[in-house]
């Protein structure tokens, strides 16, 4: 239990929360000491509404982010004072304000979060109207927030300046052990394969998150703190982490296969899922150890189990003899070079976090890193070319809209105490997709009524305003800290956080809990209503976008490592963007196919293609590192005609796909003959074979060897061939099952 409260205590969502719980606390307690109990409590506002910006980046854009959004809160809100005594007016400028608020979020990340906030601000500027100087006075203490927030984030940034990115490392580091083990799970004869890939599909979105903050915190930060160690050295813990990640994709392993081949010598393959095993336990102890690395000392190095597994090859060799057992021996000795790079990876990890290696030099490499991070610019061109039905953010932006004007004029005209709180819950629940709109509805239900029971027992018990401030921040700290982990928990501690403070400031608890509910409620079925009927943002109208995203990102990864194994040389940068991209775009498919899963049965037709073509695609990917993983661990010769052939034909295949997606009509010129492609595979299996039987300075075993890993490969080539055909097939079924 410590250590679980202790693990919270420690988590980027619980430093998160500290940091606007304080910019909202202290304001409201020095204030209302000096009697200014109102002017606190609208700069714990400002603060409030600013936080959700305060995303991972380097530290001018997170300064210039936070300003902004200081600004752009403050701003609507002085709007809404200054239009709302004009009511012909006012209706037209709050669908338009609304609307273009909404539409910030085209702007990407930090402008979604800085829509939200200004949203917020609109919806409570109702529970606070003023006029003429009032309004500006009103709107200035919110902005005082801003900056308020801004100068403790900061405060916390200088105070602990990589707490945030070692937080972030660590998660990272228990993602890719969980990653590790479920590839350990798929070594069990009786593993449900499927579902187990499946849930790494699911890591690997998470995992793209975490590098994606890392990239914008280390690299983004390279030019800033380039004279530090600390900010290299969680960059090489950072690459090595990725590293770590594909060098478990590209060692795909055929256990169907495997589990045949070693029918009758398991302990063989069970002794290596136990390595795999003591990779992930490895990493795991390595995760909660980030921030004390010099005191931990690793009892398990995995030498033990590395020798377990050199002796059950050597006695797999020794019981069948050198011959039968050659093929077997190879599978097992490409098992064990994996799993000694992966521990020499780890080793690396250990030893970056333990200072016990020097600053990682990157200098020279500082404009390269910058080509990783997302782009940041903000066009006109961007807004104008989204404001058509095409684009999902303009259909919700207009949903938003109608929706919140709708709960405006019914919280007009109907009985309702706080017509803010509607609204307030249409903008927090409200999401473009049904599943995740339907999901909070629930759970904003659920807390609401939950938080109200609990928070009116405790208010029923105890009426000490002291000890009410106390719960209420409490509640605030943890409502918070819960809001990206367990909707409903942080619903909950909202919920009882309000009934706390209308504890301290109103007699009559029943009625506000009452009407919360009612509200809320109110709220909640609007932005479900809205969400399955106006203009719905159903995910099987996006898929295809993000499979043709995913292809695309798959084609670009093979034409990088075609162009590396042509030229030789160094790794290019654009290869590592190309792997990133592709990386980055599975997750993206991954993520749409799960949002297709929450939504209603008849708009799920699609789903087991998207399934068949989030597997393929995956496992296109794993080909693809293990083709460049072997190119770039081997001295191999100038690449063949065939090989090229075989490469075009993939290429070809891949992209007839994205052409069907886009409705493109297909050059029949560009097809090839499966009898030329065959071919081509014979003649490049007899060029292998051939230079490897003439090559004199080769001895059996090794020549023996080098012919099988050249089988190997070619094998990678032809179940390359083979998913490139599959998605293909797999497009043009789901186009026409589900045309423009």
């Amino acid at each position: 239990m410590i250590d679980r409260i202790s693990k919270f205590t420690n988590s980027t969502s619980f430093l998160n929360a500290s940091k606007v719980t304080i910019a909202s606390v202290v304001p409201v307690l020095v204030l209302n000491f000096l009697g200014h109990f109102e002017i606190g409590f609208t700069i714990a506002l400002g603060a409030f509404y600013t936080y959700p910006s305060d995303i991972p980046s380097s530290l001018s854009h997170k300064i210039k982010g936070l300003v902004a959004a200081s600004f752009i809160v403050s701003g609507v809100n002085l709007l809404v004072n200054l239009v709302y005594p004009f009511p012909l007016l006012f209706y037209i400028f709050l669908g338009f304000l609304l609307f273009l608020c909404s539409m910030i979020s085209v702007y990407g990340q930090r402008a979604t979060l800085i829509s939200f906030s200004a949203l917020l601000s609109i919806s409570l500027s109702f529970g606070h109207l003023h006029e003429g100087w009032e309004a500006f006075e009103y709107s200035g203490f919110i902005f005082i927030g801003g900056i308020l927030y801004l100068i403790v984030s900061l405060v916390f940034h200088f105070v602990q300046p990589y707490k945030y990115v070692e937080l972030q490392i660590a998660e990272g580091i228990k993602l890719t052990a969980k990653y590790l083990k479920l590839r350990g799970d798929l070594w069990s004869p009786e593993a449900n394969r499927t579902a187990i890939i499946e849930k790494q599909l699911a890591v690997q979105v998470e995992l793209n998150l975490i590098h994606e903050d890392l990239r914008k915190m280390l690299i983004g930060n390279q030019n800033a703190s380039g004279t530090t160690s600390q900010n290299r050295k969680m960059l090489l813990v950072f690459i090595t982490l990725v590293e770590i990640q594909e060098l478990a994709l590209y060692t795909s392993f055929d256990h169907s296969k495997l589990h045949v081949k070693f029918a009758k010598h398991p302990d063989v393959l069970r002794t290596y899922q136990n390595v795999a095993y003591k990779l992930a336990s490895t990493l795991k102890k390595l995760s909660k150890n980030v921030n004390h690395i010099s005191t931990y000392v690793d009892k398990h190095d995995l030498k033990n189990e590395l020798d377990a597994l050199e002796f059950a090859i050597f006695d797999y060799e020794k019981t069948l003899g050198k011959e039968e057992a050659a093929e077997g021996v190879l599978m097992l000795t490409n098992m064990l070079n994996y799993a000694k790079n992966q521990v020499g990876k780890i080793k690396t990890i250990q030893r970056a976090l333990s200072l016990a290696m020097q600053s990682y030099k990157l200098k020279d490499q500082d404009k390269e890193l910058e080509k990783f991070l997302t782009p940041q610019y903000y066009p006109l061109r961007t807004l104008i070319e989204n404001l058509s039905y095409s684009s999902s953010i303009f259909r919700h932006s207009i949903r938003l809209t109608i929706t919140i004007l709708i709960g405006f004029f019914l919280g007009q005209l109907l009985p309702f105490q706080n017509v803010y709180w509607i609204l307030l819950t249409i903008v927090v629940i409200m999401r473009p997709g049904y599943g995740l709109t339907k999901e909070r509805s629930y759970n904003r239900m659920f807390g609401t009524i939950l938080g109200g029971i609990i928070a009116f027992g405790i208010v029923s018990v105890i009426q000490n305003h002291v000890a009410l401030s106390i719960f209420s921040i409490v509640c605030m700290l943890l409502g918070i800290s819960f809001t990206q982990i367990n909707y409903k928990i942080s619903a909950t501690f909202v919920t009882m956080y309000v009934v706390f403070i209308y504890g301290i400031l109103t007699p009559d608890i029943n009625e506000v809990i009452q009407y919360r509910i009612l509200d809320t409620l109110a709220g909640a079925t609007l932005a479900f209503i809205a969400n399955q009927f106006l203009w719905p943002a159903w995910e099987f109208i996006n898929t295809p976008i993000h499979i043709e995203n995913t292809i695309r990102a798959n084609r670009n990864y093979l034409k990088e490592i075609a162009d590396f194994y042509n030229k030789k040389g160094e790794v290019p940068t654009s290869y590592r963007l190309a792997r990133k991209n592709a990386f980055v775009e599975i997750g993206n498919l991954m993520t749409s196919f799960q949002r297709m899963m929450q939504e209603p049965k008849s708009k799920q037709k699609t789903m087991p293609l998207v399934n068949k073509l989030v597997v393929l695609n995956h496992s296109l990917l794993s080909a693809l590192a293990s083709l460049s993983t072997y190119i770039q661990s081997h001295q191999t010769t100038s690449a063949s005609d065939s090989f090229n052939y075989i490469i075009k034909t993939i290429l070809a295949n891949l992209d007839h796909s994205i052409s069907v997606l886009r409705n493109e009509v297909v050059i029949k010129d560009t097809f090839f003959e499966k009898e030329d492609v065959t071919l081509q595979f014979e003649e490049l299996k007899r060029r292998h074979f051939t230079r490897l039987a003439e090559d004199d300075d080769l001895d059996k075993e090794t020549r023996q060897a080098k012919m099988q890993e050249a089988q190997m490969v070619i094998e990678q080539l032809i179940w390359m061939s083979n998913l490139a055909e599959k998605i293909l097939k797999n497009t043009t079924d789901l186009k026409a099952t589900n045309p423009d």
